[in-house]
């Protein structure tokens, strides 16, 4: 039994001297090791983008008070504030049995005035006809041609009189001369107007589509700016929002506030422009002139501290190379300085499945 135990022992150590050996010559285990592509850049058309801030404002023109023309008790008023109101829609109706009674008067008086010039018209045939007879005066003639021509412009007047208060009359129904939102509501139902010196103010109207974006734009950066450029922005209230625009125009006087000088730019909104407000702040990124530039994926580009660098696949291996970095966008970045267009960049990736399974 002991001789057993001793051939076993004699077995099981040669053994494991052979497996400590190779375990201890056979060197680390390889990690698994990302696998890397080749990309190249690609030479693209790219805009610079120019960084301000900017105001929401009302358009010129924009916002419209609407008064009454007549005197008057408010007898129907249809909007509230923040109600929308479409061009020519009724805003309000004044009383109007004073001028229907005008209107009533002037027809009267116009038609007393027809039958005079009826009579003196008759008046004249006859004469005309006893002068040409020689049985009246020439001179009686005439006296009742211009009576009958009196009469014609004082019927003439009487119509126009009509017509002056049928305009009265069009003015006690108060229209929306544009439409848009209501803003203000400065005359309520049942209240007197006085329409003797100035107008009163109905109501306040602010036109559809009539915000607009001013940014003030640096001395240094307003050169590469130009109508028709492409603006997006985001406002404080939406921070995570981005709303597009078009650069209208840029003024050609500088505004100088403590020195520093400004210009402003004036941007139309685009689209969505009913979820902001008159002045709000708005970040505003505009993309001025096109230039040629070297784009790779952003993925491609590392950092070492302050320090942007890509793998260059080179003959010799490896090479780290610095880069400078210029605009970002849709996942691609632009390489101002540190690589070529015939440059293999390396682009690593994630570890396969295989070489995880193997660690």
């Amino acid at each position: 039994m002991r001789r057993r135990v001793v051939v076993a022992v004699m077995l099981i150590v040669p053994a494991l001297g052979l497996r400590t050996f190779y375990l201890i010559n056979r060197g680390p285990i390889d990690a698994p090791v990302a696998k890397e592509q080749i990309v190249h850049a690609e030479k693209r058309k790219v805009g610079a983008v120019v960084n301000a801030t900017g105001i929401i404002r009302l358009r010129v023109g924009s916002e419209v008070r609407v008064g009454a023309q007549l005197s008057g008790i408010v007898k129907k008023l249809n909007v509230t504030v923040g109600s929308h109101v479409e061009k020519g829609k009724v805003i309000a109706e004044i009383d109007d049995r004073t001028i229907q009674a005008r209107l009533a008067d002037a027809e009267a008086q116009a038609e007393m005035d027809r039958t005079s010039m009826e009579r003196a018209r008759v008046n004249y045939e006859r004469s005309h006809l006893l002068a040409a007879k020689k049985v009246v005066a020439a001179q009686e003639e005439e006296d009742l041609s211009l009576a009958w021509q009196e009469t014609k412009a004082k019927y003439e007047k009487s119509l126009r009189d009509c017509d002056l208060v049928r305009v009265d009359l069009s003015y006690v129904t108060i229209r929306a001369p544009i439409g848009g939102t209501i803003a203000s509501v400065s005359t309520q139902e049942g209240e007197t107007v006085a329409a003797s010196f100035t107008a009163p103010t109905f109501v306040t109207i602010i036109a559809d589509h009539a915000l607009q974006l001013v940014a003030m734009v640096d001395e240094t950066d307003i050169a590469t700016v130009r109508p028709d450029n492409s603006v997006t922005f985001t406002v404080e209230a939406l921070p995570s929002r981005d709303f597009p625009g078009e650069v209208e125009r840029v003024a050609p006087k500088a505004t100088i506030v403590s020195g520093v000088v400004n210009y402003e730019v004036t941007i139309g909104i685009e689209a969505d422009a009913e979820a902001l407000k008159p002045d709000m702040t708005a970040n505003v990124s505009i993309q001025s002139a096109q230039h040629s530039a070297l784009l790779l994926p952003a993925s491609a580009v590392q950092r070492d501290g302050d320090q942007m660098f890509v793998y260059v696949a080179g003959k010799s291996g490896r090479e780290r190379r610095s880069v400078a970095l210029g605009t970002k966008e849709n996942g691609m970045v632009e390489i101002r300085k540190g690589v070529a267009l015939d440059d293999n960049i390396l682009l690593p990736t994630a570890p396969t499945p295989e070489s995880k399974n193997k660690s």
